[in-house]
């Protein structure tokens, strides 16, 4: 269907809703399918969502797969239960992507919700979250780094 409705020049972004709420794994057919969408129908980021905080990030065949984007403003302030997983800690994810598809560079910006607002969110919370992403993406052989401004940049591996 991908390929059909594809035209020159596009860049094809899937949004797909997938996973449990809360929790870092990845399942494995998650992956699979993830690849599959850049492998077989040629997209250019696999944007997934459902969980309530950021997961980790995949470069793959240098096309961006996010397995968790998070949520970006929510009502969930105050609900007890999944502090660890830091849903408050959100981001901004900016990707500069070849006409070709491409990911050319990836920088994450951390925000915070606070009363259905979205504020600069302390260091220490900035270097938690820099380091969260950077433990999963590991996994999936991408690299979280810190800027001197509190961003966030990643590095992978370009595909051979």
């Amino acid at each position: 269907m991908v390929a059909q409705a594809r035209r020159p020049g596009d860049l094809v972004v899937v949004s797909v809703h997938w996973g449990p709420n809360w929790g870092y794994d990845i399942p494995r057919e998650q992956r699979c399918f993830a690849h599959a969408l850049i492998d077989q129908a040629n997209v250019s980021i696999v944007h997934g969502h459902s969980s309530h905080h950021p997961k980790a990030i995949e470069v793959y065949r240098d096309r961006l797969i996010l397995y968790g984007s998070g949520d970006f403003l929510n009502d969930y302030e105050g609900i007890k239960g999944h502090e660890k997983y830091r849903g408050d800690l959100v981001v901004m994810n900016f990707a500069d992507v070849e006409p070709a598809g491409t990911l050319a560079a990836l920088e994450v910006v951390p925000l915070q919700i606070r009363n259905f607002h979205l504020v600069r969110p302390p260091n220490e919370d900035v270097r938690w979250l820099q380091r969260t992403l950077d433990r999963e993406s590991r996994k999936f052989g991408a690299a979280v780094a810190l800027k001197a401004d509190e961003r966030l940049v990643v590095s992978w591996r370009q595909a051979a």
